[in-house]
């Protein structure tokens, strides 16, 4: 795997530590995307509303905002091979945890264990992320994590699998009526088998999870400390680890319990407070953090993954519901165009890593973005007219462009990933990372945007779109005019991504990056 200068991608003496990274992209893949179902499965297993059953998302993204600056403490501490090791072992413990919530039927434990297995998540994406890039040389670094990334919407779509054919499935059909009509024993045996098959592939994914970590632990620590000058004394580094740690989990356990009517998204916000005083607070981590301030490719960086991470939840989140209103479809036809979306965002990643040998990353980026910002104007303004049938799926214009945006955004979170933390001084690499990932929580803050847009059939929005009908769906709850001016807001983020790419489209130069702790 070399670049056209005959570069190599991957050094060999690394290739074995890549390809367990690459799993370990695989395995949160499937983890976000088995983790996303949960919420309808326990939604009727627990006979709960969906505000109640939505904290699974909540516990997730409270995980990976809250979290990822803990990890860049460990790693910056330690080492990128510790903040994985920490990571999958975080993972294993909040996965075993499902088998007590199982026994005592509790939601309770259920969400503990969700926001402990998104931890470990969030340890892993934050270190395996730069991790990849340390692999090998700075020129090669983003084309490296785009091919690394290929691997995480493998694993969505695995996810996807896993949870329609283990979880899902084996949902018993009864309604809340006829459940509260049961016998306690009976309906006490059919909660135990659902609750089975929603332990079944976390635990067993346990045993792929402790494969990698075995590796971790053993194989890759002849590499741990090349190019790294790391201080002997353990014991400050591990009390200002447990610091970190107490600053990012005793702020969002307090609020939660002191102010459980809070709005989820606010709690995560005030949550994310701790962490972030705990990096003013200590004087190395407050240079670091100056350092970046200063990077204006960095904090660039952030901004537009912020963006980029919000519009692929959003538009994934409303593509089933378009669909719908668009072409008359059922939900299960719905998912079928959904699927469709993910597999064009998997065969355009490998595309897009390839073409990066010719290329430059941040011109293809852009260019995918000012794509995706037409397939928006196509999803907003063209009609509803059935181009083509394909099986029983029907296939418009609008609906084809919702479709192709999915291809379009494949390149974007390695590439603006890679592009951020690119050139930065080594010594603010870590904490950069988490940045980017905390930026994740755009997914928690565009959804709902959209969301509001279309739940209100005279916003100005609208305006955007005046041939379009504003007669109120009853059962969507939306107009198809809110519904399609509410794609101008993938459209704004999409402008952002475009911006980024065109302002720091000139490629790295010089230095070899390489550093395999």
């Amino acid at each position: 795997m070399k670049l056209k200068n005959e570069t190599p991608v991957v050094p060999r003496k690394y290739l074995a530590i890549f390809a367990m990274l690459v799993s370990c992209f695989a395995l949160w893949g499937v983890l976000n995307n088995m983790t996303d179902n949960l919420v309808p499965a326990f939604q009727r297993i627990f006979t709960m509303d969906q505000s109640k059953a939505g904290l699974v998302q909540v516990a997730f993204y409270g995980a990976y905002a809250v979290l990822a600056i803990f990890a860049a403490v460990v790693a910056e501490e330690f080492s990128y091979r510790k903040g994985v090791l920490m990571g999958l072992g975080i993972y294993i413990a909040g996965a075993l945890l499902y088998i007590p919530a199982c026994v005592a039927q509790s939601f309770d434990i259920y969400f503990v264990a969700i926001f402990i297995v998104a931890s470990g998540c969030s340890l892993l994406e934050t270190t395996c992320n730069p991790y990849v890039i340390a692999l090998g040389g700075a020129e090669s670094a983003v084309r490296r994590l785009n091919f690394a990334q290929m691997f995480n919407p493998v694993g969505s779509m695995c996810g996807i699998v896993l949870a329609q054919q283990l979880i899902l499935s084996h949902l018993n059909p009864a309604t809340a009526e006829e459940r509260a009509a049961m016998d306690p024993a009976v309906l006490k045996g059919i909660v135990d088998s659902e609750l089975f098959w929603v332990c079944a592939p976390y635990v067993g994914l346990c045993a792929i999870a402790a494969v990698i970590w075995l590796f971790f632990l053993l194989g890759a620590r002849r590499h741990e400390a090349e190019g790294v000058t790391m201080p002997l004394a353990w014991g400050p580094r591990l009390l200002r680890v447990a610091v970190s740690a107490l600053f990012s989990l005793v702020p969002l356990t307090v609020l939660y319990f002191l102010f459980p009517e809070m709005n989820k998204v606010h709690w995560i916000l005030w949550g994310m407070l701790g962490p972030l005083a705990y990096v003013l607070l200590m004087p190395q981590y407050r240079s670091m953090l100056l350092t970046l301030a200063r990077t204006p490719r960095y904090w660039g960086g952030v901004v537009a993954q912020f963006f980029y991470v919000g519009v692929q939840i959003a538009a994934w989140t409303w593509l089933n519901v378009y669909c719908q209103k668009e072409l008359g479809v059922t939900p299960a036809q719905g998912a079928i165009y959904y699927t469709i979306a993910i597999s064009l965002f998997i065969a355009c990643r490998w595309v897009a890593t390839w073409l990066m040998k010719y290329v430059n990353p941040a011109l293809m980026m852009a260019g995918f973005a000012a794509a995706a910002i037409l397939c928006c104007a196509g999803v907003m303004y063209l009609p509803t007219k059935v181009l083509f049938t394909v099986g029983k799926l029907p296939f418009s214009a609008n609906v084809i462009c919702l479709v192709a945006m999915s291809g379009f955004m494949s390149l974007m979170f390695p590439t603006i990933y890679g592009m951020a933390l690119g050139g930065l001084d080594p010594r603010a690499v870590k904490l950069g990372a988490s940045g980017l990932i905390m930026s994740i929580l755009g997914g928690a803050i565009i959804t709902p945007w959209m969301a509001n847009i279309i739940g209100e059939a005279n916003s100005c929005w609208t305006s955007l779109v005046p041939s379009f009908s504003g007669d109120w769906d009853v059962n969507l709850k939306l107009t198809q005019a809110s519904l399609r001016a509410s794609f101008a807001v993938p459209a704004i983020c999409f402008a952002v991504v475009l911006v980024y790419g065109i302002v720091f489209r000139r490629p790295l130069k010089g230095g070899s990056g390489e550093c395999a702790d």
